[in-house]
């Protein structure tokens, strides 16, 4: 199981040389590493490192087999906590496409005036920090880079500012409970509430995108010089007010997700529906009388046809694969390696942190969250950090979140921009690697620092 998960991921880690698409290899080892956790079941439960078949049979008093215990309890119970995820994130990329399709991002990007390239940085990184931690840090690189493309003629300019995206868009989705894939699945799990998330990561964060803001406009200098726009791009065919409409009931839609959650206790993906039907109603009712071209692209209908499927299908691929693994009890054997090496939650975090940058940070969350188990409220001592909103869930969010920028490829916002612009992968490693490390370090740096003045 291990060795398929370890191939599989060199496979995707390297797709741009095998020009396989890792959705594809994603699926595969999540379906062959259940394939394989089934056949061969009983010697792998007989090792006794899994603790789900441990308190399975010690609470199913000897009525429970193998195939039960995988079919029956494990499968179905990883692929709800994998559901609630997806659902969340396909409702979340539905509401923010429909609010680009109506041009609702064009009432923030028309505020954006500056000729200075340095002033420009600083606008648009903190832009895009903010922007990030309401929307998605995928999301918003792929909108603030089209806007870069408007503002910006030179292929290095725009390669430092896309860069610099990529980590203010890491940082700020780090700190907030709807911004990041990774904080969504640490949110949804239990690990940690919206309030504390906020409060706890936010600073690191912001040190983070400063910092390397900083030493990013000292790579640049002089004025921008504005491409001119062919009319197809400059038209506009959805009205002010329409724009402003969507641009305001789609960010609530999103920022009621976690109000909904507080009130509720009910799961995020059913708050981020709510606010999806809520659209879908408003939208089919203001169209009915609009012209048939108009219906065609403007609905939600039209729109959900458009999201990244094979994304999501990634996303299910290797959460599947890492359940599997948690399951056969890998992820236990490798939570007492690391303690016994380490018992340090901070350096753990900071670990998972740089390999986030090689490999995607999702699995890794993923892996963080079967090996280590939210402890019981009134822990003490080292396992009192594995509490819900534990420092080590806390520092597990700005970790896994940021360390994905020291590589172009440590990141589905790096990928993105790794995309659109076309940046090379080694020209990213010799002038930004450096900057993003630093970031992160500074940021990791601000987080003891807060623990240590607030505890």
């Amino acid at each position: 199981m291990f060795a398929v998960f370890v191939l599989g991921y060199g496979f995707i880690v390297f797709e741009h040389i095998n020009h396989i698409n890792k959705a594809a290899i994603a699926l595969l080892i999540g379906s062959l590493t259940w394939a394989i956790y089934a056949l061969g079941a009983e010697n792998i439960l007989s090792l006794g490192y899994s603790t789900s078949w441990q308190n399975f049979t010690s609470s199913s008093e000897g009525l429970s087999s193998v195939r039960e215990f995988i079919t029956h309890h494990e499968l179905y119970h990883h692929l709800a906590e994998i559901s609630s995820i997806l659902f969340f994130l396909m409702g979340a990329m539905t509401i923010v496409d429909l609010v680009d399709k109506y041009q609702g991002f064009r009432i923030i990007t028309s505020k954006i005036n500056s000729s200075s390239a340095v002033k420009l940085l600083w606008i648009i990184s903190a832009l895009t920090f903010f922007m990030s931690a309401v929307l998605d840090n995928l999301t918003t690189t792929i909108v603030i880079i089209t806007v870069l493309r408007k503002l910006l003629t030179q292929k290095d300019n725009r390669w430092i500012f896309a860069s610099m995206v990529v980590v203010s868009a890491n940082a700020g989705g780090a700190w907030s409970p709807i911004g990041d894939v990774t904080t969504i699945m640490l949110w949804i799990g239990g690990q940690v509430t919206a309030a504390h998330i906020i409060t706890s990561v936010f600073l690191p964060s912001l040190v983070n995108a400063v910092v390397a803001t900083a030493l990013f406009s000292l790579l640049i200098k002089g004025q921008t010089i504005r491409p001119v726009l062919p009319e197809d791009e400059t038209r506009e065919f959805t009205t002010y007010k329409e724009r402003v409409f969507m641009l305001v009931v789609g960010t609530l839609a999103l920022i009621s997700v976690p109000i909904f959650k507080t009130i509720t206790h009910l799961p995020p993906f059913l708050g981020m529906l709510l606010g999806l039907s809520v659209l879908w109603i408003m939208t089919d009712r203001y169209l009915k009388n609009r012209s048939a071209e108009d219906k065609r692209t403007l609905t939600v209908t039209a729109v959900i046809k458009t999201i990244d499927i094979p994304t999501v299908l990634f996303f299910l691929g290797i959460l599947s694969a890492v359940a599997a693994l948690q399951s056969a009890g890998h992820l236990d054997l490798m939570a007492h390696f690391m303690d016994d090496k380490l018992k340090n939650v901070y350096a753990i975090n900071m670990i998972i942190g740089v390999v986030s940058a090689i490999v995607d940070n999702v699995p890794l969350v993923a892996a963080s969250m079967g090996m280590y188990q939210t402890a019981a409220a009134e822990s003490v001592g080292y396992v009192s950090n594995f509490i819900q909103d534990g420092n080590f869930w806390s520092f597990l969010a700005y970790c896994a979140g940021t360390g994905g920028s020291i590589l172009i490829i440590g990141s589905a916002a790096g990928v993105a921009a790794m995309g659109l612009e076309k940046i090379d992968f080694m020209w990213y490693l010799k002038k930004v690697s450096l900057i993003a490390l630093l970031g992160y370090l500074a940021g990791a740096l601000t987080y003891y620092l807060q623990t240590l003045l607030f505890v």
